[in-house]
């Protein structure tokens, strides 16, 4: 018989499509599969060709982008030099996960079910293309597609003899154990101290960088509190560019992490050691060894997400309260979806406070599954907002601190930001874990071409970069179009444009939205100065690049670029949308939103 071998690879931004994949390899456990979840960038790709059994699990980011975590995988499975046969030999299924709101619905779910179906591979179903926008979001998709898939997986590779499906009744065991030390134990936490990168900083050894500045720019009877940032990084090494983007990762509250610790009856100085429970599974890259439960608190645990499904199914084995787990196993159920989503979801209810709902079954969480049950809490992305030849051994950021209101009593905040907007640069001891990542937009190198950046909001962060870069190398021909609320209150960096603009560096163009009746757009600004943007993209060669909020916005400032295409440019409605594909393709169009 065939071994009964399964692998599930997942591209994941937010976490959504890693936990899926695992509850994947969860249900293959409980079907006596050997499973392995892993990583797409994680995986040795060249492997691949001897897989008998895939599970992808990818979400679709941006404009239809792969996740950061499948890029070079990504990039190695389009490679034109691949034979049509190279995964003949590999039955394969494709979950993907997107938003209907996106113009690219889960482009890239589709995208690699065709690929994996032009080199051989033979697909078990269709695509699953869950949907945030659904009612019950993705499960709605998910959960009748994983059961299609199971009867198709066994039909293939049947229960051996004598076996049967493990139960939900049954608990798997965890991923980890826990090994406590005695008092005294040596430490393996990283120390705090600045010291000599011979690598650049990354995400397992991020360089601990002192906040220097840390300034409100919003007026402060504005609704938004947005916050330019500075971090020094001398010594680090760091190098970065125009349109570059620094990952920041953030820390709990230490209020938030004694009331977890007293919640679940733990000592934040007790130490320990991870051993794992299968052979061939790694111990976590980020956490020292040995470690205290204070800084797998406050490092690691996203106690402050909003928890998954997964959360509740397993939170449910281990209560001893009949009430709480009757609550919880409806949680996790599928039916019991709508309910979930009107307690979790719509209101933003974080996983401390999911616990505090639930004491009884709390405190009876075995510390072996604390892994197992919270996410690991995720770096976040920043567009750098500043320029290493303006400021040199300096990054900036320009960080809008994410604070509403749902129907609970308690205000929702961003982790991140609030805790970056909480940290005084007096405190010389508070330090900011941070590496850089290439990012997705690429000024032109050329000093004679010019640069339309159109950055409404913080979406102005990477272009105040590349004018500081522009403009430091005598590079002219730099066009802002940005949009914020009011003049007096939201108009961000207006100083520095200001001096820019006199000195003949910078023409730039402002829309504010509420200073009058009728609300102003950039995609108006863009419309009311078409002969220029028409002579500069047609005539000057012109790059242009666009920055800030995934929604409604780019849609807009693209048809408001077809529109100017057709008015000033004398082109025909589809010649304008075949001219703007063609700028896309040259890369004379780049775009970087965020949702």
């Amino acid at each position: 018989m065939a071994a009964r071998k399964i692998l599930v690879l997942f591209g994941s931004q937010t976490g959504t499509a890693q936990d899926t994949a695992e509850r994947i390899g969860r249900e293959a456990k409980r079907r006596h599969f050997q499973c392995k979840v892993e990583a797409l960038d994680s995986y040795n790709v060249a492997e691949l060709i001897h897989e008998p059994l895939v599970v992808f699990v990818c979400a679709t980011t941006g404009q239809g982008d792969p996740p950061d975590n499948m890029k070079n995988f990504w990039r190695f499975l389009f490679r034109k030099s691949l034979p049509p046969t190279s995964l003949c030999q590999m039955d394969y299924a494709v979950l993907g996960l997107g938003d209907s709101s996106y113009p690219k619905f889960n482009f890239i779910a589709k995208k690699l079910h065709k690929r994996l179906q032009q080199l051989g591979g033979s697909p078990l179903l269709l695509a699953a293309l869950g949907d945030d926008q659904h009612d019950l979001g993705p499960d709605a998709v998910i959960d009748p597609w994983l059961s299609d898939l199971w009867g198709k997986i066994l039909a293939f590779y049947p229960l051996p003899p004598g076996l049967r499906v493990i139960g939900p009744d049954v608990v798997l065991p965890p991923k980890f154990t826990f090994q406590f030390l005695e008092e005294g134990a040596s430490e393996g936490e990283p120390c705090g101290q600045e010291e000599a990168f011979r690598d650049a900083p990354s995400e397992l050894r991020p360089f601990p960088a002192r906040m220097v500045s840390n300034r409100r720019v919003t007026a402060e009877s504005h609704f938004q509190d947005v916050r330019l940032i500075a971090f020094d990084v001398a010594g680090s090494g760091i190098e970065y560019a125009a349109g570059d983007v620094v990952m920041i990762q953030p820390h709990n509250s230490p209020e938030e992490v004694q009331l977890f610790c007293s919640l679940l009856r733990l000592d934040p100085e007790q130490r320990f050691v991870l051993r794992p429970t299968e052979s061939g599974t790694s111990l976590p890259a980020h956490l020292p060894q040995p470690c205290s439960i204070r800084h797998l608190v406050s490092h690691y645990l996203d106690i402050a997400c909003v928890p998954r499904r997964s959360f509740f199914e397993l939170l449910a084995d281990f209560s001893p309260n009949e009430l709480e787990r009757e609550k919880l196993q409806e949680f996790s159920s599928a039916q019991g979806q709508e309910e979930l989503y009107a307690y979790c979801n719509r209101p933003r209810r974080t996983t401390l406070e999911v616990l505090c709902d639930f004491p009884h079954t709390t405190c009876a969480i075995p510390s072996d599954y604390l892994l197992d049950l919270i996410p690991r809490i995720r770096p976040r992305a920043f567009s750098i907002a500043s320029s290493m030849l303006a400021h040199p051994n300096r990054i900036e950021i320009l960080l809008a601190v994410v604070r509403y209101k749902t129907s609970l009593s308690k205000p929702r905040r961003g982790l991140c930001s609030t805790w970056l907007a909480s940290l005084e640069p007096q405190n010389d001891a508070a330090r900011v874990p941070l590496w850089v990542k290439k990012g997705g937009l690429k000024f032109p190198a050329s000093p004679d071409t010019p640069a339309v950046m159109i950055g409404p909001g913080t979406g102005v962060a990477p272009f105040r970069a590349a004018i500081q870069e522009r403009v430091a190398q005598s590079q002219k021909g730099n066009y802002l179009f940005f949009g914020c609320r009011q003049k007096a209150k939201d108009f961000y960096c207006h100083a520095e444009w200001e001096a820019f603009a006199q000195k003949g560096f910078l023409t730039f163009f402002v829309a504010f939205s509420r200073d009058q009746e009728e609300k102003v757009y950039v995609q108006h600004r863009i419309r009311e100065n078409g002969e220029l943007v028409w002579d500069l993209v047609s005539r000057g060669g012109a790059h242009i690049y666009l920055a800030g909020n995934a929604k409604q916005m780019p849609e807009a400032v693209a048809e408001a670029l077809k529109s100017v295409f057709q008015s000033s440019g004398g082109l025909s409605a589809p010649e304008a949308e075949e001219y703007f594909t063609d700028l896309e393709r040259a890369r004379r169009f780049q775009a970087e939103t965020w949702s």
